[in-house]
């Protein structure tokens, strides 16, 4: 099957899938939030988001295997394998905030090929298919071509679970305060990953993902002409989601040594 076909049917489905969650925007009661770990939330809504992706990808793609983050199906590997967020900024939905999405990446042994993030409160479809450009509701989109750090506008994420290295990132969000125009973060990095290819913003960094918060919007940022890669510019190293910086070539170019400085 030809890969722009796919992410085709892929969209329709994500789109299909968003109207549920839009729908359901502020009937979730209390008692049936769960919090996995804290500060990571959960309801009926991902769980049951996932399970209409899996089993409409599926069809699509008959033998393909999944890795998506509420564990509705066997997280196993094969030639072709959907990475799967369906809901991304959870906490955002629960408490009726505009930025929370569906993220969808197919993966072909082991590369990154199709990417689909749909933002539900905008409406807004971001997908791309490797070798074919990224795009949002229907037009090309590329990454931005603004002249160097002082003009960029940063996404990032804030640990909340992972503490390890929070000196380095305050130390790196300090010096990006002082030399950008400024520091933003939505709580969904697939949302901020699409935002970035479509040049809203300049670069986006953050450190403890997980695969299924980078696989769509990561590909998205290479077919709109950036770049992905860990805090060490190591491209192959960042999909697990432990480390990214990705953003427009100029950008990432000036703050690259940064990361290394700090993040060595």
């Amino acid at each position: 099957m030809e890969l722009s076909t796919l992410c085709t049917q892929a969209l329709a489905l994500v789109q299909e899938v968003a109207q549920f969650i839009a729908k359901e925007l502020g009937q979730v009661e209390s008692i049936e939030v769960k919090a996995e770990q804290f500060n990571n939330l959960v309801s009926y809504v991902d769980k049951t988001s996932e399970q209409k992706l899996i089993a409409g990808l599926g069809a699509l793609l008959p033998g393909s295997v999944f890795l998506a983050e509420e564990g509705t199906s066997a997280q196993e590997t094969g030639e072709w394998r959907w990475i799967i967020d369906p809901l991304d900024g959870t906490t955002n939905f629960l408490h009726q905030l505009p930025c929370f999405a569906i993220s969808v990446g197919l993966e072909h042994q082991g590369v990154m090929v199709l990417g689909v993030v749909h933002e539900v409160s905008r409406n807004e479809s971001f997908y791309a298919w490797k070798g074919g450009g990224a795009y949002l509701n229907g037009k090309r989109i590329q990454v931005s071509h603004r002249d160097g750090l002082r003009e960029a506008l940063v996404a990032t994420g804030f640990p909340y679970h992972d503490f390890s290295r929070i000196e380095a990132y305050q130390k790196v969000s300090e010096y990006l305060m002082r030399h950008t125009r400024g520091i933003r973060r939505w709580g969904a990095a697939a949302v901020d990953l699409a935002y970035v290819a479509c040049g809203r913003y300049d670069f986006f960094f953050e450190y403890h993902l997980q695969p299924w918060d980078v696989a769509a919007g990561g590909l998205l940022i290479q077919e709109a002409g950036g770049i992905v890669g860990d805090f060490q510019g190591t491209q192959d190293k960042c999909w697990s989601g432990e480390e990214m910086l990705a953003g427009s070539p100029q950008v990432i170019a000036e703050v690259s040594e940064i990361f290394k400085t700090h993040f060595g």
